[in-house]
């Protein structure tokens, strides 16, 4: 058992550094092609290129991780739901429904299972 782990372990190394090949040569060739034309700017190699992938991580993306987004907002909603007496329910869902997706007909609501 303990082998498989290792396996599956090293198989997810080999597709992450795949990945960030791919994704640094892809943006390498973009770069490439399209800057230094328009814009005069120098063309970059590789390293330079993983670098920008990073740097447009930690601006655009943060350092929080790649774990769940928005858990904990599930948890207070689901929180908050459970404390929701039925007519307060019903009314929540008459409010949202008025605004999400056109789902406004009396069909188109979830069943109630409590």
């Amino acid at each position: 058992m303990r082998r498989y782990w290792v396996f599956r372990g090293v198989k997810m190394i080999a597709f992450a550094a795949l990945a960030l090949g791919l994704l640094g040569y892809a943006v390498m060739a973009l770069w490439n092609a399209v800057l230094p034309a328009v814009t005069g700017l120098h063309a970059i190699t590789f390293v330079q290129a993983l670098g920008l992938l990073v740097l447009s991580r930690i601006l655009f993306g943060g350092l929080r991780g790649w774990g769940r987004r928005g858990g904990h907002w599930r948890a207070r909603m689901q929180a908050r739901w459970q404390q929701m007496t039925p007519e307060e329910r019903e009314r929540f869902r008459d409010a949202l429904g008025s605004r999400a997706c056109g789902r406004s007909d009396a069909s188109a609501r979830p069943s109630q299972t409590e």
